[in-house]
């Protein structure tokens, strides 16, 4: 049954390569390239902006979450929830700004330093993403054959797939991509629930199988402090969404300031839908394989219920979603970085007046360059056996992403006092935090790592003292924004202009 399966998603890829290399005989300008000529309509936008924060990080890091902490899981996404509701009040202001990335920004407020640091951590977070995307492939294709295809092979293939595609046409091809993939992505996700419930027990089966744990408001068994564990994922996700790069390539992209906000107020409805579905269903296929004694992993707890608990058709379609999601993701993220490589460091700071016409060509050597590294990322763990969790690749990514850039480029766009040297303090300062806490500290003092016991014996949700990185990364990036830009002169008016217009920059 596995190869029937993998025959449907080598189909799904065959017809997308295709579609592809048709759709990537219009790029032809450095504009087409990174932003789709600026022409995505509103229904493209939706499905794009969705395919683009649905990604393994729900379908498989999700999961892993659930199984740990049942319901409480749904504090991760729910921190998305409410950055689009931020994001939908300067989404127009966004497309009405109108540039390639949020470097841009920054420069426009903060200057070119601001934009190199930025595109700096930017690269970092957006890398780790795309590497734990080509993992998250690899261990679907690994499942879904019964390890007939291994991790290792798995990762090659997805990593060859998603390179190929942006290579291919850039954003062109990842917008029309993201059409199909974002209808398959909730449709498979509507139709699988109900299949998933009924086959577990029903709604009311769950708690007399997991106990009351699973359905805390705070999972007791993910962290020493779970208030502040679930608080800390909540954050993360929040902050990376309120300044993804990747949305605003997308609102850049819009055909109109009005479309890129209508846009936004049906992405919200989309994820809430999908991300607290996928919730659903590991859950409920967690109760399934606890009652059966299955063992089933818990990243793979979609997987299992799409190839056991749903009729045959629903299945493929949640496998296609579960692929689709990873290379929609990919394709995003590794696009975004490679944008950040030629817009905010080679344009920006070592060639300005760079020929538009070569830097297609030019972009697409990065592109493979970039995702070789994000392969290395994944692929070096993967070969000396270390223990992978998408989970915590995400919350390394995110948190980075989130504490280093989020809270100056949201400055940039609402609060006129933000200086250069408070923007370049906060994103320089949030970035290092971040190393310390996340990597240098607990190497340092192994000792201090606190989590809780997870499935196997292993530890699940260690932190310094078992407080989560993010608080006192993003109390030393924003507290260095807001201190240091009040300790230094306002910005002038014409520094202004470009983002809050003539007559508000002069109030």
């Amino acid at each position: 049954m596995g190869f029937y399966y993998l025959y449907v998603i080598l189909a799904y890829l065959l017809v997308m390569t295709v579609y592809n290399i048709y759709r990537s005989r219009q790029v032809k300008s450095q504009d087409e390239f990174m932003l789709a000529g600026r022409s995505l309509s509103l229904t493209k936008m939706v499905f794009t902006l969705v395919c683009t924060w649905i990604g393994s990080g729900t379908f498989i890091a999700g999961a892993e979450y659930a199984s740990y902490a049942g319901w409480s899981a749904v504090w991760q996404p729910a921190g998305a929830f409410l950055g689009i509701g931020i994001i939908y009040f300067v989404a127009a202001k966004i497309r009405t700004f109108g540039q390639y990335t949020v470097g841009d920004i920054l420069e426009a407020r903060y200057g070119r330093f601001a934009r190199l640091f930025g595109a700096i951590a930017l690269i970092i977070a957006f890398t780790t993403i795309v590497a734990y995307q080509f993992r998250a492939g690899g261990y679907i294709l690994n499942v879904v054959t019964d390890g007939y295809i291994s991790l290792e092979v798995g990762q090659t293939i997805t990593a060859c797939f998603v390179i190929l595609f942006v290579t291919i046409g850039g954003m062109v091809a990842v917008a029309h991509t993201d059409l199909p993939n974002g209808i398959i992505i909730v449709s498979a996700c509507l139709l699988a629930v109900p299949f998933v419930v009924s086959f577990a027990g029903g709604w009311g089966h769950a708690h007399e199988i997991l106990g009351p744990t699973k359905f805390q408001v705070f999972a007791s068994d993910f962290g020493k402090y779970p208030a502040l564990k679930g608080f800390a994922y909540f954050l993360s996700t929040l902050l990376l969404l309120m300044g993804v790069q990747s949305m605003y390539q997308k609102f850049y992209a819009a055909r109109s300031p009005k479309e890129a906000k209508q846009a936004v107020a049906i992405w919200i409805v989309g994820t809430i839908v999908v991300e607290t579905i996928v919730i659903a269903i590991a859950v409920y296929a967690s109760v399934y394989s606890t009652e059966h004694q299955l063992g089933w992993d818990g990243r793979a707890l979609v997987l299992n219920a799409a190839r056991y608990m749903v009729p045959g058709p629903v299945g493929v379609l949640l496998l296609g979603a579960a692929c689709a999601v990873v290379l929609s993701t990919g394709m995003n993220y590794l696009l975004s970085s490679s944008s950040n490589v030629i817009r905010d460091i080679y344009q920006g700071m070592i060639n300005p007046n760079a020929d538009p016409t070569k830097m297609v060509a030019l972009q697409k050597v990065f592109i493979v360059v970039m995702g070789f590294c994000a392969f290395l990322m994944i692929f070096v763990p993967t070969y000396m056996k270390s223990q992978i969790s998408i989970l915590q690749y995400a919350y390394f990514a995110y948190t980075m992403y989130g504490v280093s850039v989020t809270p100056a480029l949201f400055a940039a766009l609402t609060w006129k006092r933000a200086t250069w040297q408070g923007g370049v303090a906060s994103i320089v300062g949030g970035a290092l935090a971040t190393v310390f806490f996340e990597f240098v500290l607990p190497w340092m003092a192994p000792g201090i790592m606190e989590g809780a016991q997870g499935a196997g014996g292993a530890v699940f949700g260690a932190d310094p003292w078992g407080i989560p990185s993010i608080y006192p990364s993003a109390i030393i990036s924003i507290g260095l924004l807001v201190i240091v830009s009040l300790l230094t002169p306002a910005p002038k008016p014409e520094v202004l202009e470009r983002l809050f217009g003539k007559s508000e920059a002069a109030a």
